[in-house]
C-alpha cells in the first residue's frame, strides 16, 4: 500500500499496544516502524531497475526481517524514552507488530510480498489497489481523533479500535467483491466458450467496485472488466496476442528470462515504430480496449553493443481516462 496508509496502520498498531502507557509516542514509533520495510526503494540508487524490482518487497517485507529488527528498534525507543513505564519488551512488541503488519497489508496488493524470504515466492491476494481512499481515509480520521485524546481517556482506545475494525471490515469486503467478480469472469468465459489455463482478477485504480480479469488463453492474454453493479451481465474480453516470437534471439537473454519470472508470464511483446516493448499486464491499462500502448507497466527493449537495456516507458494518463474508469463502475456502456 501507499506510504500514508502504512503510516496510519503503524500508528494505530502502536496505539493498540502501548497507547495507554506512553500516549502519542506509541503512535509516533508505530508510524516510523510501519514505514521501515519500504526503505528498500533506495536500492534503486545502487542497482539497475530490473534488479531493484526483483528486490522490492523482498527481505525487508519478510517475517524474518520483522523478527530481527523489532528488538533493535525496540531498544532504541526504550533508550530514548527510559523514563516511561514501557519496558524493552513492550517496545519490541510494538515494533514487531508495526513492522509485520506492513507486509501483511501489502500481501493484498498486486505486487505482493516475499513474506517467507528467503523462499523465492511472492504472495498476493490481489484484492485491493495500492491506493484506496475508502480504506485509508476513514482509518486516518479515527487515528487522528484518537491522537487528540489524553492517553488515560477511554475514548482514545475506542476510537483507535473503531478505526482498526472499519479498515479490517473494508478489507474483508474487498475479498467478497473479488469473489463475486472472479465468479462472473469464470461464468462469462464458459458462456463464451473461451478455453483458458489461468485466470486472475484485481481491482482497478482507486476503488474496489470495478475489477479487471486477466486470462491466459493459448498465445493470448485476455483482459475484461466487471463492476459490482453489472449483475449477471456478460464480460467483454479484449485480446492481447503475446507475440513472443518478436523477441527472436532475445528470448534466451538473461534479462528476458528474469522479466518472465518477475511477471509470472503475464506479459505481451509489442513492436511499434521499429521499437520493441515488454508490457507487464499485471498492473492494468489506461482506459479500455486492446491497444498494447495502454498497458501501464512497459519497458522498451534496446539492444546495444551486445547488451540489452531496459527503458521504462511512461504511460499516457489523461483526465478523461479516469473519468471513463469511474463512469464504467455504474455504466457498462462506457467501454
Amino acid at each position: 500500500m501507499d506510504s500514508v496508509t502504512q503510516i496510519v496502520l503503524g500508528a494505530a498498531v502502536g496505539e493498540a499496544v502501548l497507547g495507554k502507557k506512553v500516549g502519542n509516542k506509541a503512535m509516533l514509533w508505530g508510524a516510523i516502524a510501519g514505514t521501515v520495510p519500504d526503505l528498500d526503494v533506495f536500492v534503486k540508487f545502487f542497482v539497475d531497475g530490473l534488479t531493484a524490482d526483483e528486490m522490492h518487497r523482498g527481505f525487508s517485507h519478510s517475517l524474518l526481517f520483522s523478527v530481527l529488527f523489532a528488538p533493535v528498534l525496540g531498544w532504541m525507543a526504550w533508550k530514548i524514552h527510559k523514563n516511561e513505564t514501557a519496558t524493552w519488551k513492550n517496545w519490541t512488541l510494538l515494533m514487531f507488530l508495526s513492522l509485520v503488519t506492513h507486509p501483511l497489508l501489502d500481501l493484498h496488493t498486486a505486487w505482493g510480498t516475499q513474506f517467507f524470504w528467503p523462499l523465492p515466492y511472492k504472495l498476493t491476494y490481489n484484492n485491493i489497489f495500492v491506493i484506496d481512499p475508502l480504506y485509508t481515509v476513514p482509518f486516518m480520521i479515527f487515528v487522528i481523533l484518537a491522537m487528540r485524546r489524553r492517553r488515560d481517556d477511554p475514548k482514545r482506545q475506542r476510537l483507535n479500535t473503531t478505526g482498526l475494525i472499519i479498515s479490517c471490515s473494508y478489507m474483508l469486503l474487498t475479498l467478497v467483491f473479488k469473489g463475486v467478480a472472479h465468479h462472473q469472469f469464470t461464468k462469462s468465459l464458459e458462456q463464451q466458450h473461451i478455453a483458458y489455463t489461468e485466470l486472475e482478477s484485481k481491482p482497478t485504480p482507486l476503488n474496489s467496485l470495478l475489477w479487471c480479469g486477466f486470462v491466459r488463453s493459448g498465445d493470448k492474454i485476455l483482459m475484461g472488466y466487471y463492476s459490482i453493479f453489472d449483475g449477471s451481465a456478460p464480460v467483454k474480453f479484449y485480446a492481447f496476442p503475446q507475440h513472443r516470437e518478436l523477441l527472436g534471439h532475445l528470448a534466451g537473454n538473461d534479462k528476458i528470462l528474469r522479466l518472465d519470472h518477475l511477471t509470472r508470464g503475464w506479459y505481451v511483446i509489442e513492436k511499434k515504430d521499429g521499437k520493441l516493448y515488454f508490457d507487464d499486464v499485471r498492473f492494468g491499462q489506461v482506459g479500455f480496449g486492446n491497444d498494447p500502448r495502454s498497458i501501464v507497466a512497459s519497458r522498451e527493449l534496446i539492444e546495444k553493443d551486445g547488451n540489452l537495456e531496459l527503458v521504462q516507458r511512461q504511460p499516457e494518463f489523461r483526465g478523461e481516462d479516469f473519468g471513463k474508469l469511474f463512469k464504467r463502475i455504474v455504466d457498462k456502456g462506457v467501454e
